[in-house]
């Protein structure tokens, strides 16, 4: 499976004079357009959108997933599809994860917060001696 992006656009609305809002919240919606056969792969055009709130930023993506495998499975993909169903995780998770790291690199020159979370610093914890015992 391979990930192609064709088109990036991130806007910032927040004046940068301004400081941050706290308690910013992002969304991330993964649409898929359709499922088109190409050479026994199938081509999976797909739209994110990045959607902060407040409105700080919006971060829009389009692109190509190419998926490949058994004919069988191709087909049970394109069924799925036109039932309505849940795509594959492996081809959200895909998608996902490449837009995720695009908007990552464009969300620093626009100065917004990036659109995965950032690991926190744990909190300090007292020393054993001021731990309340509970063996009788």
């Amino acid at each position: 499976m391979g990930v192609n992006i064709n088109y990036i656009s991130a806007e910032r609305f927040w004046e940068r004079d301004k400081p941050a809002p706290s308690g910013v919240h992002i969304s991330t919606n993964v649409n898929i357009v359709g499922i088109e056969s190409k050479a026994e792969k199938l081509a999976v055009p797909f739209v994110v959108t990045i959607a902060y709130t407040p409105s700080v930023a919006q971060i829009n993506i389009k692109g190509q997933a190419l998926v490949s495998g058994t004919s069988e499975e191709l087909e049970k993909i394109q069924e799925s599809y036109k039932d309505k169903k849940a795509p594959p995780h492996m081809l959200l998770q895909a998608i996902t994860n490449t837009s995720l790291i695009e908007a990552t690199v464009v969300s620093r020159p626009l100065n917004i917060p990036p659109p995965i979370p950032l690991p926190g610093v744990p909190s300090r914890q007292k020393p054993d001696m001021e731990r309340p015992s509970y063996v009788g």
